[in-house]
């Protein structure tokens, strides 16, 4: 039994077909990634009732306040000022869950390798953010005005409208300060937790500290305006702003929410994502 060799014609390099290369995928649009994001902070059962108690406490605050007020009395203001202090609590905790949802449910791997540009997912999440925010208190101004009407009408008296456009505008700028505070502190921390904690240290304990410090320290008692962001910003529920007011806001602002963005944007986007 002999073996037999079986030989075949070489092949010339020159005319091999060339290996198929994949197309390079299109670079997911930012609008789509900035529709993602929103859709995802109303998903969940948490971030469906967060987004609705926008709603809600506006409704509860404008009815104490007919109910328990002086009717006599009530104007858009009263109606303002009372839905203001829920929405100064709801709407950072929104800023500081746009960013720490995607740790707390651990969907940071999924988001970030469908979308590697993790600046794009943050610049989304920041544009949400303040868009919620805007949103927010245009429905709850409006909740207010239909208490003004009411209370109107239950006394038969005109609706007292003294909010102005400048006043509106100073208290939503206000509140997105607070909100852009909360997103801050979720990127440095990166934990639900701890981040609501430190919002709350930030705009309830500071305050009294630094009020504490200005009884004793007469330099600080004249210069807080340029390191306390609570003094500065408060400010803007209040009315008219100085020149000198508008200038240490714009300082305490870049103190405590541009530069601590600068460096939770810069630990997210080098932390290692599990």
């Amino acid at each position: 039994m002999t073996a037999t060799t079986v030989t075949t014609p070489d092949t010339d390099v020159s005319t091999a077909p060339a290996p198929r290369t994949r197309p390079v995928p299109a670079r997911t649009p930012f609008r789509r990634v900035q529709h993602v994001e929103l859709r995802k902070m109303f998903d969940t059962r948490s971030g469906f009732w967060l987004m609705a108690s926008i709603v809600i406490t506006s409704a509860v605050a404008t009815a104490i306040t007919v109910i328990v007020g002086d009717r006599d009395t009530l104007t858009f203001e009263s109606f303002a000022a009372s839905i203001g202090s829920p929405m100064s609590v709801i709407l950072p905790v929104i800023g500081v869950l746009a960013v720490t949802s995607e740790w707390s449910q651990r969907t940071t791997l999924t988001t970030f390798t469908l979308v590697p540009g993790r600046s794009r997912v943050l610049a989304a999440k920041l544009l949400n953010t303040l868009l919620i925010g805007f949103v927010g208190m245009l429905v709850a101004l409006g909740v207010g005005a239909v208490g003004n009407l009411v209370t109107a009408m239950i006394t038969g008296a005109d609706a007292q409208w003294d909010i102005s456009v400048s006043g509106f505008a100073q208290i939503v700028l206000a509140n997105e300060l607070g909100m852009m505070l909360g997103f801050v502190l979720g990127l440095l921390f990166r934990s639900s937790p701890a981040a609501i904690v430190g919002y709350f240290v930030v705009n309830l304990v500071l305050p009294g500290l630094s009020g504490a410090l200005a009884s004793t320290q007469e330099w600080w008692a004249d210069n807080a305006g340029w390191f306390d962001v609570n003094e500065t910003r408060f400010l803007l529920f209040d009315g008219s702003l100085t020149g000198q007011d508008w200038a240490q806001l714009g300082v305490t602002s870049a103190l405590w929410i541009v530069l601590p963005l600068l460096i939770g944007t810069r630990l997210v986007l080098r932390s290692e994502v599990k």
